[in-house]
């Protein structure tokens, strides 16, 4: 019997979803829940589960195709006597398999806590280590992130899976893939990169464990085969010698085309209002310098994010109205008596922010903690959904950049955003003489429908008095 597995809903109503790579092809063997493809959302890269198991007989769209939910993508031979296609087996199905297929979702399915707040499950390769830094450059060696020349082609081991098995029909006129054994070997988002960059994985020399493609082998091979000059070349026949490129030319889709809709219309909703702080944070920094020197919090990673974060979530409670939502339909002002903190962060498939549940919650230990593990899973393309969804009011981080100040856009749903620049050794007044100082540059931008100049300028004025001194936080609780 031929089962149809049409593309679900992989959560928070998206529409349509991108088929990053097939990791099957026709005549393949599978089991229930095995790994078939990646999927890209407009928010995250996901592994796509197998809801039978059977021999896999048509593969509908090849790699590089945008499909809808509830559009066939592959069929099954799942044995059995009848021999024609059950285009309906998978929307019977969806209830039973809904639970297996969230489950296998890796690290993409909420899951709630006693507390009833959407908590982020924890993912194989979660591992690595990257500082915590709002929008942070993509990769831990500085490179910026984001999506090269040329795009638009996709590595071989996306293809789609043209030369059927016997009795199936073929998906295009491509040529037949590789088995899966025979494929190169990386992750999920490794293979986004190579396919953002244009990077065919099967050139690639895989210098990780068996063989394993890296991130690092992706970007020695664009080093290898991108001429002297640093600038792609090309020729009427694409042989890649001749005349430089003038422009190239990419879809808006995915993150980007999200992100310019989400930021189109919070700018054209809300009436931003930015307002500036620039303050002496050397106590913070020295504060910082010794709990490096204590061994209880030497391994905390507390950085000044980690400060800022916290005393955005203490100045939060004494200025309720900057953690709050306009809810045009409904006709009401949303009071959220929690703090959902985002933190925007650059990554190779754009600005995300996903955000830490109840932020408010934790002391600086445990921010440090889930900073590190928000920003390691969002540039490692690991990120859940339901993390992207829900925050309450956000922290971007343009210092990482060597930038002082902004006016950053509100993220839609939220009242307010904060954006702390660089810290500098600057000439300040300090007991009255001039004094080499560390300093700080705050810029809040908040949505005037919902917080008044004196609010606004109040909440500012708090965070930049506990950073300027910490010890006044015992003033303020």
């Amino acid at each position: 019997m031929i089962k149809v597995f049409k593309l679900p809903d992989l959560g928070e109503g998206l529409t349509e979803s991108e088929i990053v790579a097939w990791l099957v092809a026709p005549g393949d063997a599978v089991t229930l829940n095995q790994h078939i493809a990646d999927v890209e959302t407009a928010k995250a890269v996901v592994e796509l589960p197998s809801p039978f198991a059977g021999v896999v007989s048509e593969l509908h769209c090849p790699a590089g195709v945008v499909v809808h939910v509830g559009e066939p993508i592959v069929s099954f031979d799942v044995g059995g006597d009848a021999d024609t296609p059950d285009t309906g087996a998978t929307d019977a199905a969806a209830p039973a398999q809904a639970e297996k297929r969230e489950a296998n979702l890796v690290g993409y399915g909420p899951a709630v806590e006693s507390g009833g707040h959407p908590q982020r499950r924890a993912r194989p390769g979660d591992g690595v280590t990257v500082s915590a830094g709002g929008p942070a450059v993509a990769e831990a060696d500085g490179s910026a992130g984001g999506q090269a020349a040329g795009n638009t082609a996709v590595p071989a081991a996306s293809v789609g899976r043209a030369a059927a098995a016997p009795g199936t029909s073929a998906v295009s006129d491509q040529p037949a893939a590789a088995s899966v054994a025979d494929r190169p070997r990386s992750t999920p988002p490794v293979r986004a990169l190579a396919r953002d960059l244009g990077i065919d994985l099967t050139t690639v020399t895989g210098t990780g464990r068996d063989g394993l493609i890296t991130r690092d082998d992706v970007r020695a091979h664009i080093t290898e085969s991108v001429p002297a000059t640093g600038l792609p070349v090309s020729t009427p026949d694409g042989s890649g010698s001749g005349e430089f490129e003038r422009e190239t030319r990419a879809p808006i889709k995915s993150l980007r085309k999200l992100t310019a809709k989400a930021m189109v219309q919070s700018a054209f909703t809300a009436p931003h209002v930015t307002e500036f702080l620039t303050i002496d944070v050397t106590p913070t920094v020295e504060l910082l310098d010794s709990l490096r020197a204590d061994r209880a919090f030497a391994d905390a990673g507390i950085g000044i994010l980690t400060v800022v974060a916290k005393a955005l979530c203490l100045a939060v409670g004494r200025t309720p109205a900057v953690n709050t939502r306009w809810d045009e339909s409904a006709g009401e002002i949303v009071q959220f008596h929690y703090v959902n903190l985002g933190i925007a962060a650059a990554t190779p498939r754009g600005l995300m922010v996903p955000n830490i549940v109840d932020a408010d919650r934790l002391d600086l230990r445990g921010l440090a903690a889930a900073l590190a593990e928000l920003t390691t899973a969002a540039r490692a393309g690991t990120t859940a959904p339901a993390a992207l969804s829900g925050g309450t009011i956000t922290i971007t981080n343009i210092g990482v950049f060597g930038i002082d100040a902004g006016t950053p856009i509100l993220n839609p749903g939220e009242a307010a955003i904060l954006a702390m620049g660089a810290i500098r050794s600057r000439p300040w007044e300090y007991r009255g003489q001039i004094a080499l100082r560390k300093v700080l540059t705050l810029s809040l931008s908040f949505d005037h429908r919902l917080v008044d100049g004196e609010q606004g300028s109040r909440f500012l004025a708090d965070i930049g008095t506990i950073l300027a001194d910490p010890a006044r936080v015992l003033t303020m609780v």
